[in-house]
């Protein structure tokens, strides 16, 4: 019964996926470092069926565009910079672009201070009003208001955070890494690496500001450097990788106030694989809800979980190579067939093949090869 189950939900699956491959084009955006011979940001046209890519555009106005991320509506595109708009500029530059909606490539509309020291993250609220960044040697976060043209107005609000804990080498002070917004908007999640806390923040879309949450943090275990952090879109947990320590921690959501409830952690290095380093980086959540993947660096694997749907607590399943170097970020395929995994030290893109029943990862002959590859954005538009 459990295979006959197994044969239609893969039988859906063929036939949503080839509708979609026939109805619509699907775009890849990859940001990368300014290092080893990138050109900046990539376009890059996905072929299902015949399982190719195509480059169809680099963009490169400033160096590093590291982390981009598009607006709800699929029209426009944000990528952070590490570069200033000015010679000598400590800030990075955050940039707003229109997305062509019949071949997917990009045309600059405007651009703004990240109002920090080098921006690692970039987020768009669900209302698609509020832009959100995150800098890092800034120890900061900063929100943008959208403008009717899908630019950005000046920063509408600066918060910089203090702190530091166990690891003097990378806590001796504030290191914001990620701004991530709960799934109705009302709140965002700010993950502070250097002060070891994930902060609440309370957003007003009309104006663009953001208010903290009186009491509105938790501290993470000292020396685990919450990094990326996501939600579970149909249980009110969420889920935060630590990089320093290599962990999970669970948080169980208080819708009403927004406030995280600790539930634990869990580890996520594999104990067959050696490495002098380890540093997790990603983290994400399938598309139907039931697994959880997160991404090491030094150990260069994603490690696998099943989720409780009942109490949001995680069960390790294992880990699968990342089948190259460094897996800084990895993106689930909106149609949940493929996860895509940025290794940004061996220059490449792998696609994996992601199997819908038991959640496990077999990689594919589909690569990329990009120069310091470190961010993926998937966009399906209509094809003429």
């Amino acid at each position: 019964m459990r295979s006959f189950i197994g044969l239609l939900f893969s039988l859906f699956y063929f036939m949503s996926s080839s509708q979609a491959q026939i109805a619509k084009k699907e775009i890849w955006y990859v940001g990368t470092f300014s290092e080893a011979g990138s050109k900046g940001l990539y376009v890059l046209e996905f072929d299902r069926l015949l399982k190719q890519f195509s480059e169809i555009q680099t963009v490169h106005d400033r160096k590093s565009p590291s982390f981009i991320t598009l607006h709800p509506s699929n029209q426009f595109l944000y990528a952070a910079y590490r570069e200033g708009m000015e010679e000598n500029d400590p800030h990075g530059t955050i940039i707003a672009y229109r997305i062509d909606s019949n071949t997917g490539m990009l045309q600059k509309i405007n651009e703004v201070s990240s109002a920090g020291a080098s921006p690692c993250h970039v987020s768009v609220d669900p209302s698609g009003e509020v832009v959100f960044v995150s800098n890092y040697q800034g120890g900061n976060l900063a929100s943008y208001k959208i403008r009717e043209d899908g630019g950005l107005h000046p920063a509408s609000s600066v918060f910089q955070h203090e702190g530091s804990n166990a690891i003097p080498e990378r806590q001796s002070s504030a290191h914001m890494h990620s701004v991530v917004p709960a799934l109705d908007g009302r709140f965002v999640y700010a993950s502070d690496l250097g002060a070891d806390k994930i902060f609440t923040y309370k957003l007003e879309p009309n104006t663009g500001t953001l208010d903290p949450v009186k009491k509105g943090f938790v501290r993470s275990a000292p020396g685990a450097g919450p990094r990326h952090f996501t939600l579970h879109s149909d249980i009110p947990f969420a889920y935060s990788v630590e990089e320093l320590s290599n962990t999970i921690a669970m948080y169980e959501v208080n819708p009403r106030n927004g406030k995280l409830k600790p539930k634990g952690r869990v580890n996520m290095l594999s104990s067959n694989v050696q490495s002098d380093r380890n540093s997790a980086a990603d983290i994400h959540v399938s598309v139907d809800g039931k697994w959880l993947y997160a991404s090491n660096r030094g150990q260069d694997n994603l490690a696998k979980f099943q989720i409780n749907l009942e109490n949001g607590r995680l069960t390790s399943l294992g880990h699968v190579p990342s089948e190259g170097s460094h897996p800084r970020n990895f993106q689930m395929d909106a149609l949940g067939e493929f996860v895509y995994v940025a290794n940004m030290e061996s220059n490449n893109i792998v696609v994996f093949a992601l199997d819908p029943i038991n959640g496990s990862l077999t990689p594919t002959d589909m690569r990329v090869e990009i120069p310091r590859a470190v961010c993926i954005e998937q966009l399906f538009i209509n094809s003429r």
